[in-house]
């Protein structure tokens, strides 16, 4: 997953209005691959790191019946895919990899994939978390996406600066004492005091989609309706607020230099985010080894980022296809891609293999899988629609002049409502 993509899921506006297909729909049985691999080519697109390139290696070698020609494709994925289906070449792949966040923008184009059920995918549910399984469905009930990888939410902190302030250090007491947003507030204010310079909330943002997440629903309903003056949506505004006007708010935009700096110098000791957050902090503060915990984060579960696998109709054969796939994602081949990818398995059953169970020096010796693994079973199922990124982009916005600007929140929360709705009825949302 691309640094350039992480900023993006984390701010929640990657894309905008559901992409829409022009052109004659893809649904050739040609079997001429993209790759030039001949009659019994069978193409498969995906993004670097999307899957293990080791796993796949050896999937081109175990699937000897068609000629598998895997491609990482770089730059903007989803506008590729889109581009090249709506074209309805040749050159449509056959497997080709969906981004988490853009799955919503392809369910209303289910007639350009297989149904997986039809292959014999039913049986196979059981293996997978139930919400992950369910997000890879249409409305209707098909099944287009295989779950690749998830993003379970939890809170990475600085055991040192936790303790410099008087804070528990160890990941299950952390839990219990910060287990709510009102409670995590309370211990962001205690570290402020016992440690000036130090802010327990990177950015407002951070803590506005992540309560979002957690709920039951979001900024549509499942019958196209605008509900993003709701409850649950002022909740997470008022939340959000609440840490701005505590104090315990850095405005420090996530993967930019002063939130490194903020990671390595201890001014950043707290970061709510999804798994692959881990990979991101290692990077950013080399020297803090050891210094780092996990615990279960303030108000619950919630889910960023993950992926699926896909079948076009241009498959020429889709059982076929179907082995790969499943193949490639079944909880053995997960744990592959976690050690080679950091892909946070969408599988449980691989939450106790040994790939996930080493300790990490980086957090202390903790099993952070316990944790992640955890979070993971409690993810709520959530409704995304396709114009749900355009309508979000307004809280967005006015959380940052509130943050940034000090704009009252009151008049804030009006003006995102209003700009939101405005957006919602261009998109033919009611």
């Amino acid at each position: 997953m691309e640094l350039s993509r992480r900023r993006l899921i984390q701010l929640g506006t990657l894309g905008i209005a559901g992409a829409a297909f022009g052109g004659t729909a893809a649904c050739s049985t040609s079997t001429a691959g993209g790759s030039g691999g001949g009659g019994n080519a069978m193409d498969m697109w995906y993004w670097a790191d999307g899957l293990s390139k080791n796993v796949v290696d050896e999937a081109v070698k175990q699937f000897g019946e068609v000629t598998l020609k895997p491609q990482q494709i770089g730059g903007n994925f989803k506008e590729k895919l889109v581009t090249t289906m709506a074209s309805g070449d040749q050159f449509v792949p056959d497997i080709t990899g969906i981004k988490g966040e853009d799955f919503a923008s392809f369910a209303p184009q289910a007639d350009r994939f297989v149904n997986l059920l039809d292959l014999g995918a039913g049986p196979l549910a059981g293996q997978y978390l139930d919400w992950k399984w369910r997000k890879g469905m249409t409305k209707d009930g098909k099944l287009i996406g295989f779950p690749i990888d998830i993003g379970p939410t939890a809170m990475f902190y600085r055991r040192d600066v936790f303790a410099k302030a008087g804070l528990p250090a160890e990941p299950a007491q952390v839990a219990a004492q910060m287990s709510t947003w009102e409670d995590y507030f309370a211990a962001g204010v205690q570290l402020k005091k016992a440690v000036p310079n130090a802010f327990m909330v990177s950015e407002a943002w951070s803590v506005f989609n992540l309560v979002v997440g957690q709920s039951q629903a979001r900024y549509i309903d499942q019958s196209e309706r605008f509900i993003g003056d709701q409850e649950h949506i002022r909740r997470a505004w008022d939340l959000t607020v609440r840490a701005i006007q505590l104090g315990i708010d850095g405005k420090v935009q996530a993967n930019t230099p002063d939130w490194n700096a903020g990671l390595a110098g201890g001014t950043i000791p707290s970061q709510t985010g999804p798994a692959w957050v881990a990979a991101d902090l290692k990077s950013a503060a080399k020297d803090t080894t050891g210094k780092w915990g996990v615990a279960l984060g303030p108000g619950g579960a919630a889910n960023v980022g993950g992926s699926f696998l896909a079948v076009t109709k241009k498959c020429a054969k889709p059982d076929v296809a179907f082995k790969i796939i499943s193949w490639i994602l079944s909880p053995d081949n997960q744990a592959k891609g976690f050690t080679d990818s950091a892909l946070f398995p969408s599988s449980p059953s691989t939450y106790t293999m040994p790939a996930l169970t080493a300790p990490d020096p980086f957090f202390g010796g903790q099993v952070t899988t316990e944790v992640f693994g955890a979070a993971a079973k409690k993810i709520p199922v959530q409704y995304e629609s396709p114009n749900d990124q355009a309508v979000s982009a307004p809280y967005a916005t006015e959380l940052t002049n509130v943050e940034a600007n000090g704009k009252d929140p009151g008049a804030a929360w009006t003006d995102a409502v209003d700009q939101a709705k405005k957006i919602a009825q261009r998109l033919g949302v009611s």
